[in-house]
Formats: C-alpha cells, structure tokens, sequence
C-alpha cells in the first residue's frame, strides 16, 4: 500500500458550510476511489505566499491516504483542476 499527502486550498470568499462542504465533495472522490483516510486536517483560513486567481488568503484542507493504486490520487487531480472551489491543489507520495 502506498500513502500520499493531500492538501489543496478552497477559495476564501465562500461561506463556511460551503467551504465544508467542498472538503468533503474532495474527501469522497479519494474515498469512492479506493482510497482510506489515514489522517484528515482542517487548518483554517491563511495568508497566501503570492496571489491565486486574485486571492490573497484561503483555506487549507490536508489529508494522509493510504490507497493501493495510484487511481485515487489521479482521480482526485482531475476533479480538484475542474472545482473552480479549489484554487489550488498538491498531491505528494510519502517515501517509506
């Protein structure tokens, strides 16, 4: 089993049941892919190094999964690029 770090970034202007709600649509693509949440973050609203999409903050959501092939992550990839929620997004796999 492989384990990769999660973590992308939700547009500050959306309402906080929104924002949540964005995490979980993001939480249940790695999910329906095979993929099991080891660890789950919500580290709030930050200050963003350079601007995105003319944003200067955003949230930050991160998630450690443990998936058996890469599918989940690719799948995760695809949908977080189409989410115009998400302003930015990183998927890296953690070395044994």
């Amino acid at each position: 089993m492989k384990q990769y770090e999660v973590m992308f970034i939700v547009r500050p202007d959306l309402e906080k049941e929104a924002n949540q709600k964005v995490a979980e649509e993001m939480k249940k693509v790695l999910t329906s892919k095979g993929a099991k949440i080891l660890e789950e973050k919500e580290m709030g609203q930050k200050e963003l190094a350079y601007e995105i999409k003319k944003y200067k903050t955003g949230y930050y959501y991160f998630f450690k999964v443990e998936v058996k092939d890469a599918t989940a992550t690719e799948e995760f990839t695809r949908v977080a690029s189409l989410n115009e929620d998400v302003i930015r997004h990183l998927v890296v796999k953690v070395e044994d």
